[in-house]
């Protein structure tokens, strides 16, 4: 399966751990990673999913392939600016959300018009929006997008 992930471009290290930590197990468990393919979040779970030979695909808001960091796989460029994060969300079988900001909350929005399976890892608090899982863990998050497309 392939797994968005999405969340913030400049994060604390604690959370680029968390980050590197489901990328690593998604490969682990021989599912894709879809991103926005730049830094903070984006980065540290290429990192993760590539040092366990996971595939990466980073969809670029750019028109340049050659800004995917370094660890994305198969940059798409799309020169789409913030506009690129419905293809973000629509490519993946389900979303794991971890830290962010408004970016993020719009991948959020767009993943429940999708609806597409969403774990919250210290992600939005969207209040009365349903169908964002809070969850407390890297391993929480990825088995519970792989429990929900059983």
């Amino acid at each position: 399966m392939r797994v968005s992930v999405i969340g913030g471009s400049s994060v604390p290290e604690r959370t680029a751990k968390q980050a590197e930590t489901v990328g690593r197990l998604l490969a682990e468990r021989g599912h894709t990673v879809v991103c926005g393919g730049l830094g903070g979040v984006m980065e540290a779970v290429c990192r993760g999913a590539r040092e366990a030979d996971g595939e990466t695909i980073g969809i670029l808001p750019t028109d340049r392939p050659s800004d995917a960091n370094d660890h994305v796989e198969t940059p798409i460029a799309t020169g789409l600016g913030h506009a690129r994060n419905a293809l973000v969300v629509m490519n993946g079988d389900a979303v794991i959300a971890i830290d962010g900001g408004p970016g993020t909350l719009s991948e959020l929005g767009l993943a429940g018009v999708y609806d597409r399976p969403i774990a919250g890892l210290g992600t939005h608090d969207v209040g009365d929006v349903t169908g964002i899982e809070p969850v407390d863990a890297p391993e929480a998050a990825v088995s519970y997008v792989e429990r929900s497309l059983d």
